[in-house]
């Protein structure tokens, strides 16, 4: 039964959502809206984006999922018949275990160059363990909604940057007529004295790409539109998240 918690985590992602994605549609906002009813996931924590006007959950939201409906285990195997290293094909099995009695719920996740981003190239391994989880979480709690790491790699018609268009004299490019994303980052930056180097590492983590220029125009906005609203919500929560990411200091013998 909906909550009015549950009433304003809707408003806050459709208040996200306008700023984000305006060229939706009203049925695309009226499914959001019964996706955040019934699986409670936040657009600002990155648990739920959308891709081409669809709809993805994303594995911290069906982690989250997990958790909050109590998830006693997950267990992941490597498929070794299945995989081969020496081409990047890997294959894995994971078994989400909902209760103390359950039986398991089974997925499988393979990755290899041919489906995955050339961002992430070399991590094949862990892409296959993530999709074999997001699948047996999906099956576990009934989520027929797909999760955005098990989209297999498809290359765009033509490149998309972070960085504005350089023909600055064409009028018809949105991007010049927008405030630089970049410009939005670093005024966030200044505004809240966050450290630029491990908002960085941050950034690229969040869009899941080697770093944040290699990311897509629409995730480097979720991710400005996350940091905005996380800083503004716990700003002390927000340091320590960013301390997560400063390397560890080496230990001399």
């Amino acid at each position: 039964m909906p909550t009015a918690k549950d009433g304003k985590l809707v408003r806050q992602n459709l208040r996200l959502v306008k700023r984000l994605y305006p060229a939706l549609s009203r049925t695309d906002f009226a499914a959001l809206s019964e996706l955040t009813r019934s699986l409670r996931l936040s657009v600002s924590q990155g648990e739920i984006i959308s891709v081409e006007g669809k709809w993805f959950v994303t594995s911290a939201g069906l982690l989250r999922v997990a958790l909050r409906r109590g998830c006693r285990g997950i267990r992941t195997i490597l498929q070794e018949r299945q995989s081969d290293p020496l081409s990047g094909r890997w294959v894995f099995k994971a078994t989400v275990f909902r209760g103390k009695e359950s039986k398991g719920f089974v997925g499988y996740g393979d990755a290899d160059p041919s489906n995955v981003s050339p961002l992430v190239r070399g991590a094949e391994m862990r892409v296959a363990e993530t999709r074999a989880v997001n699948r047996a979480l999906r099956k576990a709690y009934g989520i027929g909604l797909c999760s955005v790491e098990e989209l297999g790699y498809v290359a765009p018609a033509a490149p998309r940057s972070f960085e504005p268009s350089s023909n600055s004299g064409n009028g018809n490019d949105f991007r010049h007529n927008e405030p630089r994303l970049r410009d939005r980052l670093c005024l966030l930056i200044r505004q809240h004295r966050l450290d630029p180097s491990l908002v960085k590492v941050y950034a690229a983590d969040f869009c899941g790409t080697a770093t944040l220029k290699d990311a897509s125009r629409e995730i480097v906005e979720s991710f400005i539109s996350h940091l905005a609203a996380a800083v503004k919500d716990d700003r002390d929560a927000l340091v320590c998240k960013l301390n997560s990411y400063a390397p560890s200091p080496e230990v001399k013998p």
